[in-house]
């Protein structure tokens, strides 16, 4: 293999593990309303499970509450079940038109739970990270006995450890960002 194929490799695990932080995190609940809390909520719709933005419209009128309305009447019993039976932990106000949720604002525990649980994901990121790195640096060892010149080897080093720090400091900054919007009261 090439320099430039452990170095474009290792580039997109990393970026990878950027992305799916930053995916996970968008689903932690910040005491804002956010129509990505419903992504994970499935209904049934006549025999499959689909997405609850899949059935209704999902809109966020103000920074606490999601309205969602169904397309069909049928569905309002559906949606609601599937919310009370979910993780959410917020039961739903339906008048028959909208069904409304309130997000109620964090307390000062639920918000260090979710600051604790933000800084596990981003932690898990960066192991993503650091193994990406060292398996660039192990290919690049093994390719030094398949000939390539140990000043190649080193220049690959540094530019996949230049490749790391990168990741991480965006890592950190997501994370920052994140905690962040949790604490704000």
């Amino acid at each position: 293999m090439e320099v430039k194929e452990y170095l474009d490799n290792a580039k997109d695990s990393m970026e990878l593990a950027v992305e799916y932080l930053d995916e996970t995190l968008s689903h932690i609940r910040a005491g804002k309303a956010s129509p990505k809390l419903l992504d994970s909520i499935r209904v049934n719709y006549y025999g499959s499970m689909a997405p609850v933005s899949n059935v209704a419209n999902i809109s966020v009128p103000d920074a606490r509450t999601i309205a969602i309305t169904p397309w069909e009447k049928s569905m309002f019993k559906e949606i609601e079940k599937a919310i009370i039976n979910s993780e959410l932990g917020i039961t739903p106000e339906n008048n028959g038109e909208v069904i409304r949720l309130s997000i109620p604002p964090l307390t000062e525990d639920r918000r260090k739970q979710l600051v604790k649980q933000s800084k596990g994901e981003a932690e898990n990121a960066k192991v993503s990270v650091r193994n990406a790195r060292r398996e660039a640096i192990e290919g690049l060892k093994k390719e030094i006995k398949k000939g390539l010149s140990e000043d190649v080897e080193k220049d690959a080093e540094n530019d996949v450890q230049k490749l790391h720090d990168k990741y991480m400091k965006k890592i950190d900054e997501i994370f920052a960002a994140k905690e962040k919007e949790i604490l704000t009261v």
